[in-house]
């Protein structure tokens, strides 16, 4: 008997110390959790991104943006940006389905959560961004016309 005791918690510990690590994205309880770069709500399913990523060595965690724009700026900031394992996840803006945001094509022009203005889609069609290019066009609207120009929060009106 005690060597059948050893012999699972040999097993069950072998398991624990193999498992792979998770990946893609996560249900997102909407209206219910905040941006991990502004705070606000993340809430429009068409419009959203997820990013899962994590310093090396440490299991991945999944952060989650209200707009692909939010994502893309602060995933930037991380250390660990690069590392093979860092996944981004945006949703299509015509279905709400998660797609890998490195293979997305992106349109402009849309009205989004934090006004970036991107769209993805999985599908090409006319004339489309890349993930580079949506990028680039992320950091011209921030360095334009965006209301947050770099900040987390929007500048309070005196006396509120």
């Amino acid at each position: 008997m005690r060597l059948l005791f050893k012999l699972l918690l040999l097993l069950f510990l072998m398991t624990g110390c193999s498992q792979k690590e998770e990946t893609g994205p996560v249900e997102v309880r909407w209206d219910k959790e905040s941006c991990a770069r502004c705070a606000m709500a993340v809430s429009d399913r068409n419009y959203s991104a997820q990013v899962r990523g994590g310093p090396a060595g440490k299991n991945t965690r999944v952060y989650k943006f209200d707009d692909i724009g939010c994502a893309v700026i602060w995933l930037d900031k991380q250390a660990w940006k690069d590392e093979p394992r860092t996944e981004i996840w945006v949703t299509d803006y015509r279905t709400g389905n998660w797609i890998d945001a490195g293979k997305a094509h992106y349109v402009t022009g849309k009205n989004t959560p934090m006004g970036y203005g991107l769209g993805a889609q999985l599908e090409p069609a006319g004339r489309m961004l890349d993930f580079t290019a949506a990028s680039k066009h992320i950091y011209e609207v921030e360095a334009g016309a965006h209301k947050h120009k770099g900040a987390h929060m929007h500048p309070m009106a005196p006396g509120n």
